[in-house]
């Protein structure tokens, strides 16, 4: 099993924890890795039958457990009642401590889950980081298919597993959760969603090509974030500029991998074309991912204005911006600044601009900006 960087958190807070994370991010195989003293798999339609009946069990059980003890409950949401029990558990014994585990924040919501203000961490857990992988990282492998555990580690069978995850969790489990007597329409949109993942969503287009209403169309990808399965990345919110600054969301599906298997582009060399537009998605997830597992609290945005000036990544670290354009070229050149400069000239607090691309070479450029090479940019960012 590789070592995941979240892992020492886990291990070593003395707080429960939630943590949260699409399926086959490795939550169950991560938790089990603690030695926890009980496992509770409500994934088990046997387990989650028993302790959906008589939610009172959990507290019978585990008040019988020598202590200290950690308690894992995998797929928490599936039974969001159960974490009144928890909140009534660590009142009574500060030597229970819980690691519960959750695919899916939209059933916690709508159970009127209980999410223990004060008593428990919220945390993530997303597929591979470059830095989890180390020397078995392929930036080809990883733009095709992904960096799920289970599917990036085994490129003989993986692309079957992908395609199996996009069928049958992406459009039948989510689907599900769109409530929607029109499933066809929900199958459109997730098409229309992966082609549009990366972009700066124009929600009139999306609904025409997907023919539904354009309510509709927010309310889906608002079941995609709530299940975690896209990312919204904001428009950056200038203070004061001469620039109109668009102010359209960006969604990107949790994994390059599994966008590319609902396009059924997986199995293929991917274009030129596509390289480039799957390396900066790669690029802005590969920043969400060490954001977390590093528990740094910054805020993510992107940049564009109604003239065509583009930054892919704005980071807000507080005391500064870094903002980010991906190139999946190996060269680097004044032309490919101009994002960056207009971004600068708007912004409000000091910014670190920044180049990331396959070259070999850092390069320092006439108005401060720095071309670093991918490895060297998260090395830079996240030491």
């Amino acid at each position: 099993m590789l070592v995941r960087e979240i892992a020492a958190h886990l291990k070593q807070s003395a707080k429960s924890i939630l943590l949260l994370g699409p399926r086959q991010v490795g939550k169950s195989t991560l938790c089990s890795s603690l030695n926890p003293k009980r496992i509770i798999n409500l994934a088990d339609e046997a387990s989650f039958l028993a302790y959906s009946k008589d939610h009172g069990r959990l507290r019978r059980e585990l008040i019988t457990l020598q202590k200290p003890s950690l308690i894992f409950i995998d797929e928490v949401q599936r039974i969001p009642a159960l974490l009144n029990s928890v909140q009534a558990l660590l009142d009574e014994s500060s030597d229970l401590r819980f690691i519960l585990t959750g695919s899916s924040a939209r059933k916690l919501k709508r159970g009127g889950a209980n999410l223990l203000p004060g008593r428990i961490l919220l945390d993530y857990l997303d597929p591979l980081s470059l830095f989890e992988l180390g020397p078995s990282f392929d930036l080809e492998l990883a733009l095709r298919l992904g960096t799920l555990p289970g599917i990036c580690l085994d490129p003989k069978e993986g692309p079957d597993v992908l395609a199996s995850y996009a069928a049958v969790y992406l459009r039948e489990e989510i689907q599900a959760e769109a409530l929607s007597r029109n499933l066809g329409a929900y199958a459109r949109f997730l098409d229309a969603a992966a082609e549009a993942s990366g972009q700066w969503v124009n929600y009139s287009k999306i609904a025409s090509d997907a023919e539904i209403p354009k309510e509709t169309v927010r309310r889906f990808y608002g079941i995609l974030e709530e299940t975690l399965i896209a990312v919204r990345i904001p428009p950056f919110k200038a203070k004061q500029s001469k620039r109109r600054v668009s102010q359209r969301d960006r969604f990107i599906f949790f994994d390059v991998g599994v966008r590319n298997a609902l396009l059924g582009i997986h199995r293929q060399p991917l274009s030129p074309m596509e390289k480039g537009q799957l390396f900066e998605q790669w690029i802005i997830l590969q920043c969400l991912y060490l954001m977390r597992s590093h528990r740094k609290d910054w805020k993510l945005s992107s940049y564009r204005t109604d003239a065509g000036a583009e930054v892919d990544l704005i980071i807000d670290q507080g005391s500064r911006l870094v903002a980010i354009e991906c190139k999946y070229s190996r060269q680097a050149g004044e032309a490919q600044m101009s994002g960056l400069r207009s971004f600068k000239e708007i912004a409000h607090k000091p910014v670190q601009k920044y180049l990331v691309y396959r070259g070999d070479t850092r390069q320092k450029f006439s108005q401060g900006e720095l071309a670093l090479p991918y490895q060297e940019f998260f090395e830079e960012i996240f030491a």
